[in-house]
């Protein structure tokens, strides 16, 4: 139930501000309530829904400044990241990522932006596993849970995926030139254009979103 609820609030299927049908839920799947309640308490605690005492539990919007902070710190690091990637990655390495893509290319060809967004998630880990990077790995997928609803949702405009795309391959390609600013710079314009994205998109849909930041 939870991990259903979870994939339903992250995928946009159920979209920031909507009303968490519990009674409907129920119904729909055979369940008792408990089941039900405790699954939107656990996502509470995950910040992904919003209870509202005699009025119910609703999706939690996006917080416009937590992206906007997490982008920033994103941009700062996997910036770094890729340029150590174009002076230490080995053939090896740059062979992982030359699959990673074409796996990519796939998913953009079949128009599957779930598993697309997955492989968009294994491009960005590959860097740090195959750097041996753990504490930047561990400090990347703090940041890539809380953006993980912004990010699916900067995928959902037309041609994004394509142009995802060919920035991770402007990416792989500095790094396989053993570039480092060219890396740096591919990476940073990558993230810049998807935070960018999701500012054009808050503009357009301003009820997806939120400029209260989470408590910590």
């Amino acid at each position: 139930m939870y991990g259903e609820l979870k994939e339903a609030i992250l995928s946009g299927t159920l979209e920031p501000g909507c009303l968490i049908d519990k009674a409907g839920l129920c119904e729909k799947l055979g369940v008792s309530r408990f089941p039900v309640s405790a699954a939107v308490s656990r996502l509470s605690y995950d910040r992904l829904v919003d209870v509202a005492p005699q009025h119910g539990s609703f999706v939690a919007r996006i917080s416009l400044n937590d992206v906007r902070e997490r982008f920033f710190i994103r941009s700062a690091l996997e910036g770094e990241i890729a340029a150590e990637a174009a002076r230490r990655m080995t053939r090896a390495d740059k062979d992982a990522l030359a699959a990673n893509l074409k796996e990519g290319a796939a998913a953009v060809e079949a128009e599957d932006r779930a598993a697309f967004y997955a492989h968009d998630v294994a491009f960005h880990r590959i860097l740090t596993a195959r750097l041996g990077m753990a504490r930047a790995h561990d400090v990347l997928e703090s940041l890539r849970v809380h953006l993980e609803r912004a990010r699916r949702l900067a995928m959902s405009p037309g041609g994004r995926l394509h142009a995802a795309l060919k920035e991770h391959v402007s990416i792989a390609t500095a790094i396989e030139a053993g570039d480092p600013a060219a890396a740096r710079q591919s990476m940073r314009r990558h993230l810049d254009t998807t935070s960018a994205l999701l500012e054009s998109l808050a503009k357009k849909q301003p009820g997806l979103f939120s400029l209260q930041a989470t408590p910590s």
